[in-house]
């Protein structure tokens, strides 16, 4: 009777070491990618160009009643935003939810003497195509 053969540790692993070795780097690579795209949009998010805007779509009684409330920013943010000290600008748009629909908030802004001022501040909704100027009366 012949004994069975013994498998060597190549072939009672190889199953999982070549998945294995193509996974883990390519699992690093898209980590490193969120990571960096959660600390630069957490950045953005964190200023006050964005926080100030956001606040005054959310204060607004025709964005309230064009998409419902509470309102809420989405995750992406596009456009960019300079400050150097108690200056800079900042030019950025991104999407703004409610339970009756979204729209999009685009905000210019430049920054003087450590204050933020609006030159562009427009709401429009994505349903309808409504434009909403934010910096002027209901």
């Amino acid at each position: 009777m012949q004994e069975p053969q013994k498998k060597n540790w190549w072939r009672r692993n190889g199953f999982w070491v070549v998945p294995t070795a193509i996974l883990v780097p390519v699992a690093g690579c898209v980590g490193f990618v969120w990571l960096l795209l959660s600390l630069i949009f957490g950045i953005i998010k964190s200023s006050d160009a964005y926080t100030h805007s956001l606040a005054a779509a959310q204060a607004d009684a025709r964005v309230q009643q064009a998409i419902g409330s509470p309102i809420h920013a989405g995750m992406f943010v596009t456009g960019n935003i300079n400050v150097n000290g108690s200056s800079g600008n900042a030019d950025i748009s991104y999407t703004v939810t409610g339970p009756n629909g979204q729209g999009t908030l685009y905000v210019t802004a430049y920054k003087a003497v450590g204050q933020w001022t609006f030159t562009s501040l427009v709401f429009m909704d994505s349903k309808t195509g409504q434009r909403i100027d934010l910096l002027t009366s209901p």
